[in-house]
């Protein structure tokens, strides 16, 4: 078991698809000491899009291994990029936590897919590489997701604001961190985050996202579509549980579509779903929330932001009031999964997947080729 602080740079390729997130990142896997400096690359369109067409695959094809070791080298290019800015060198780097990029989840059915290739990874930074976060905790009985609560909560201790607390992460997927006085943590997948509203405004304007909830503040939800959405029964199951990006797209868009919306008022109504999932899932938590915690891609989105706010009733803020670096807390996240990887903690509890016992997680690879 590895003791004492270590230096490490955590990885995240989200469900939205824009690029690769790497953070640098202090800690003993219990507290953090201090986060460091972060960079993002974003991935080039015609990669996403193959990785885009990897996405629903319950078994790799042979193209998709051309796919793991392209987006490894955009995480490899990211590393080299941090490295250089903030001056740290590859000796004072203990782990790398690569998360790589999840193209299937089916927890239920015991399948969870992320791809990369972290042995490369690895072999060419010169930095062993602890990846495969969710298999053991899918394989003994958990959705393998969220993994972040456990890193919210250190987060939280430190930060000195009024409990019970949820951190919402709004990136593809929107999943909260139940935070309270007595250490136990509850978190779940609320519903879709970005993606349905990114995926609609790529296809109706050319651009990936609605910036600022620009787009959704100009058009006027329709309130049966939102209706009929939160009839999924995805919505009354009891937590832990969690989604995959792709889950409810079908459902939801088919909806839009059949409304007939324009441009605004589908930018608006996929803004009001997101908020609606996320208010829908307060009734899974013991308590209200005394204020809500913001990250992820979704807080710069000032629409959800504010309608949120508003259904809630209570402070919504970015954690960036918190001090936190709101663009990297999931990459972070990573470095400290993989500093308690090294430490033999665990990753995932009863509370936040809903595996049976707390359960360790991740593999390690060496910077050693294979014979």
């Amino acid at each position: 078991m590895t003791q004492g602080w270590i230096t490490a740079i955590g990885m995240m390729s989200g469900t939205s698809l824009d690029g690769v997130d790497a953070a640098l990142i202090e800690t003993d896997g219990i507290e953090v000491r201090r986060t460091g400096q972060s960079v993002f690359v974003p991935y080039a369109p015609e990669l996403r899009e193959r990785m885009r067409d990897c996405f629903g695959n319950r078994s790799a094809t042979n193209s998709e291994h051309v796919v793991a070791d392209d987006l490894t080298q955009v995480h490899i290019d990211a590393v080299n990029m941090l490295l250089d800015k903030s001056g740290v060198s590859v000796a004072d780097v203990g782990v790398i936590g690569f998360h790589g990029q999840t193209v299937f989840h089916e927890p239920g059915n015991g399948i969870t897919r992320q791809i990369g290739t972290p042995h490369m990874l690895a072999q060419q930074t010169g930095i062993p590489v602890v990846a495969d976060f969710r298999l053991a905790d899918v394989a003994a009985g958990g959705e393998g997701a969220p993994l972040a609560p456990v890193y919210h909560a250190s987060l939280i201790k430190s930060a000195g604001v009024e409990l019970p607390v949820a951190v919402l992460n709004i990136g593809g997927v929107s999943n909260v961190t139940y935070i309270d006085a007595d250490d136990a943590l509850l978190a779940f997948d609320c519903g879709p985050g970005n993606a349905r509203l990114d995926d609609w405004m790529l296809r109706h304007t050319g651009n990936p996202v609605d910036l600022n909830g620009a787009t959704a503040a100009s058009g006027t939800g329709d309130p049966m579509v939102e209706v009929k959405f939160l009839e999924d029964p995805y919505f009354d199951r009891i937590p832990p549980k969690s989604l995959d990006r792709e889950d409810m797209a079908a459902r939801i868009d088919g909806l839009v579509v059949e409304a007939k919306l324009n441009v605004p008022d589908g930018a608006a109504t996929l803004a009001n779903c997101t908020v609606a999932a996320i208010v829908a899932g307060v009734n899974h938590l013991p308590n209200a929330p005394k204020s809500w915690f913001v990250c992820g891609g979704g807080r710069h989105n000032d629409y959800i932001m504010a309608t949120l706010a508003a259904r809630l009733g209570v402070p919504v803020r970015s954690v960036d009031e918190l001090n936190w670096d709101g663009d990297a807390v999931e990459a972070e996240c990573f470095g400290f999964l993989a500093v308690r990887h090294l430490r033999d903690l665990p990753l995932s509890f009863p509370g936040t997947t809903g595996v049976p016992e707390p359960c360790c997680g991740g593999k390690l690879y060496t910077t050693k080729k294979a014979a």
